[in-house]
């Protein structure tokens, strides 16, 4: 268990810096450095317009670069647990390659432009100059949690009747082990890894006013897609047994169990976080983009207060409580993100460096 007495007084809980990491690319031409994460492996990701770069973060720190098939804005990007395949699930195709450049395989699939575009464009120099492309929506892509499996959202080829998927592949070739219609019409999706291989959550943004929390079950044969929420996932804990979510208001924030999305119980941010001095909003509201569940028994979770200085809270789960205002050693940015069983990570404002951060624990 986290050892919480280490506060500095008035409920604050100093958090450990575990590690800063200098960022790959130049954040001028590059997205952030992200952690992605599966049990006993965390590599460093940061996503520029020609290339991607990844490294091991916890053995030899060896860095590799995958040439980029099209600019950051068309898509996401994720990487296998090995660091050798690179998956960019383009707005017309999921593409694998290996840091050579080589394409492994490609699956075509529905445009995710907003406008209606029936053609099944086969490179990206066909759609470069389009002004709808340039502003399309996008699906995502993640490994399983022992990288044997590839899930990924997509558009299918349904013409002018738009309808999204959730494939199951085989990482190694691309072939489509299973699919199911997922009944959303997204803007936006972010996978999320369940430590057993056969499980896997999606959000899918649609807008302002819906935002479904998906749960993906495949038992070798058949998927089996889950609707649980309207409301946006944030993190699953350690074990699996349960995730976070906040609701689209941003109001509340709401553990459920895993197996069967059932609301076990709410923790309202006005009732629990004081409002910040400097801030002039009625309300406090949760941070939507990111959280992080580093312990069973603890999560990391931020308030979208908008100060100099984000604000991040420890919450009990078990009693959705806040144990604590959490405690940096320097002023930090941004909401807390996941790095994997207990840890998690914020990034610097200029986004040149990576902070990996964990709780002190009991001897």
């Amino acid at each position: 268990m986290p050892n919480t007495a280490a506060h500095g007084g008035s409920g604050r809980i100093t958090a450990r810096l575990e590690a800063t990491v200098a960022a790959l690319l130049d954040p001028a031409s590059a997205d952030a450095p992200q952690v992605l994460h599966w049990p006993g492996r965390r590599l460093l990701v940061q996503r520029g317009d020609t290339e991607l770069a990844v490294r091991d973060l916890d053995g030899e720190g060896t860095e590799v670069r995958f040439p980029a098939p099209w600019p950051r804005r068309y898509g996401s990007v994720t990487v296998s647990p090995t660091g050798d395949v690179a998956v960019f699930a383009g707005v017309h195709a999921l593409r694998a390659v290996d840091s050579t450049g080589v394409v492994r395989w490609e699956i075509r699939h529905g445009c995710w432009s907003a406008a209606v575009c029936t053609e099944a464009h086969s490179s990206f120099s066909e759609y470069a100059d389009d002004d709808d492309h340039d502003h399309a929506d996008s699906g995502s892509a993640a490994f399983s949690s022992d990288g044997k499996l590839l899930w990924a959202h997509i558009r299918n080829h349904a013409g002018h009747n738009v309808e999204e998927e959730w494939l199951i592949l085989d990482p190694t070739d691309g072939t489509v082990l299973t699919r199911a219609g997922t009944m959303t019409v997204g803007s936006g999706s972010l996978h999320f890894p369940h430590p057993n291989p056969a499980y896997m959550g999606l959000t899918v943004g649609e807008g302002e006013e819906s935002s479904p929390v998906l749960w993906g079950h495949w038992d070798g044969e058949t998927l089996t897609v889950q609707r649980f929420v309207e409301e946006v996932l944030l993190a699953v804990s350690p074990s699996g047994e349960h995730f976070l979510t906040t609701d689209l208001g941003q109001w509340s924030l709401y553990l459920h169990r895993a197996d069967d999305g059932r609301e076990l119980r709410q923790l309202d941010a006005d009732e629990a976080v004081p409002q910040p001095a400097d801030e002039d909003d009625d309300r406090v509201r949760w941070d939507y983009e990111a959280a992080a569940f580093p312990y069973d028994d603890t999560a990391v979770v931020g308030t979208e207060d908008y100060p100099e200085d984000s604000r991040h809270w420890l919450v009990d789960p078990h009693t959705m409580t806040l144990r604590g205002q959490v405690a940096y050693p320097f002023p930090v940015s941004g909401p807390p993100r996941s790095a994997g069983a207990g840890a998690w990570y914020t990034v610097a404002t200029d986004r040149t460096r990576l902070h990996l951060w964990n709780l002190p624990r009991e001897v």
